[in-house]
């Protein structure tokens, strides 16, 4: 055993295609901006080997549905809130949520 301690539920990675995440990806922030004019982008949360990452979308068109890790996402004109629910074999866990503005 290496000795790193790991609190398990935390993203370790997190990108919406090419798009500018604001504040740029921490593990220790749970919420994020981003801007764009593009139709789609595919969505990577990345996290350990052990922690499941459920990913749902809410939006003009969407109410929680959940979204498939490395799959492009559609958005509708507006307001888009991706949510990463990660959860850790300890049971512990961790939301993050990315809130993507189409114009």
């Amino acid at each position: 055993y290496g000795g790193k301690l790991i609190s398990g539920s935390q993203l370790t990675g997190l990108a919406i295609g090419a798009l500018a995440l604001n504040p740029s990806f921490n593990p220790d922030v749970l919420s994020y901006t981003a801007e764009t004019s593009n139709k789609s982008n595919v969505i990577k949360a990345t996290a350990e080997d052990d922690v499941s990452v459920d990913i749902t979308l809410t939006n003009a068109n969407h109410n929680n549905d959940p979204v498939t890790n490395g799959a492009a996402v559609t958005w509708s004109a507006g307001e888009n809130v991706l949510t990463f629910t990660v959860k850790a074999e300890n049971a512990a866990v961790t939301t993050y949520t990315v809130t993507v503005n189409k114009s």
